[in-house]
């Protein structure tokens, strides 16, 4: 079975066609500017260089249509025709209560997504517009949602309540969600397989780190806490987002700034972080050479950052009673071995410990664990996209 991936964005769209009997990319892509003068395609068949293709693009459905063509085309596709996709498996940001696995579309899921609006409303509309594009290019094909909040709706209410009063709960749904879901599956998964145990006999924590950051409790498989809450804003320090600071501080910046519910609301996810801490970059790679030049403010950014994730994994280890293994993931996580060795630094009481050598590596999933660590210290690539399409298959067969 071959399935089509789609993540959709308000102006762009993400896709791989994966080939599920051999587990392979065939092809991976990215609409950019839809809706937007100056519209584009890149295109590239695996092995092969990238394609351009610069097309008007209105909207998403004319973008499925154009990575159809691009897929079939006798150049540079990869496949014969639109008849060999047999589902397409969609990245859906906020499921809320509603979803506690993935789904296979249908108008009822449809109106829990819309209904899902307010909690994200800058994600969820753009997955239903790329839900309904491949509705519209591919009928009859079966449409499957993998929500980024699934996997954490295992979390025990004393984790995912907030002690606001109980009626907004009751009310509007406010309490912890998390997000990264797919993320911290898969590499909690993989995780186990790399230690040779079931997963059902763990308990890991997962550091999904890059411009969006969380860290999550895996307790025998299950989620049990993680640090994005009703938003992805909360948390640890990310790149342009203050992760969690004191309530009191949106009020106080509010009147003293004159700022509306807008304005606070870009101070808090556009302009904080380690952006709004450093004034360099919200990139750990310019953080990185800015500090190592003598910049104050992006070495404390960085600090910030690697003793917020130390503090979780330490008080992870707490609530799960012990850790088997800590996992770095995504972009910095994967491939920044100075930031891994900043947030282990300091952690040698729980028995974690990296060997210096072993952490210069990247690109791969190798354990960087000392010989004497007593837990184990991974890095593991995430991919999203073939989690999607694995949890894709399982529903549609």
């Amino acid at each position: 079975m071959k399935i089509l991936v789609i993540n959709a964005g308000s102006s762009s769209l993400k896709y791989q066609l994966i080939d599920m009997d051999e587990k392979k990319v065939l092809a991976k892509g990215l609409c950019e500017r839809i809706g937007i003068e100056g519209s584009r395609l890149n295109h590239t068949p695996a092995g092969c260089d990238k394609v351009v293709i610069e097309s008007p693009m209105p909207s998403h459905a004319d973008a499925i249509k154009l990575v159809i063509d691009a897929l079939v085309d006798k150049n540079h596709g990869v496949i014969g025709s639109m008849a060999e996709i047999g589902a397409v498996g969609h990245r859906v940001v906020h499921g809320g209560e509603s979803f506690s696995g993935s789904v296979i579309i249908d108008e009822e899921v449809k109106k829990a997504l819309r209904d899902c609006i307010e909690l994200a409303p800058l994600h969820n509309p753009a997955n239903i517009i790329g839900i309904e594009a491949c509705e519209k290019v591919m009928p009859g094909v079966k449409q499957v949602g993998v929500f980024d909040t699934a996997f954490h709706q295992t979390m025990p209410e004393e984790a995912y309540l907030y002690g606001i009063p109980y009626k907004y709960y009751e009310k509007y749904k406010i309490r912890r969600y998390g997000f990264h879901g797919t993320s911290h599956n898969y590499v909690s998964g993989k995780a186990a397989e790399m230690l040779g145990k079931d997963i059902k006999d763990l308990k890991i924590v997962t550091c999904h780190l890059g411009n969006g950051s969380s860290v999550t409790a895996v307790k025998n498989g299950k989620v049990i806490d993680t640090t994005m809450g009703l938003t992805p804003l909360a948390g640890i320090l990310m790149g342009t987002r203050s992760g969690d600071i004191d309530p009191a501080i949106v009020t106080f910046l509010m009147e003293k700034e004159n700022l509306d519910i807008e304005g606070i609301n870009k101070v808090l996810n556009k302009e904080s972080g380690v952006f709004g801490v450093s004034g360099v970059s919200s990139d750990f790679r310019d953080l990185s050479s800015a500090a190592e030049e003598g910049n104050k403010r992006a070495n404390a950014a960085l600090k910030m950052f690697s003793y917020g994730i130390k503090k979780y994994i330490g008080s992870y280890a707490a609530a799960m009673g012990g850790v088997d293994a800590i996992v770095f993931t995504a972009g910095v996580g994967e491939n920044d071995s100075q930031t891994r060795a900043d947030i282990i630094n300091g952690l040698e009481f729980l028995g974690i410990k990296i060997d210096s050598e072993k952490n210069k590596l990247r690109g791969k999933a190798i354990d960087v664990s000392a010989s004497d660590a007593t837990v184990k210290t991974l890095v593991i690539p995430t991919d999203e996209e073939m989690m999607i399409a694995l949890e894709t298959e399982l529903l549609v067969k």
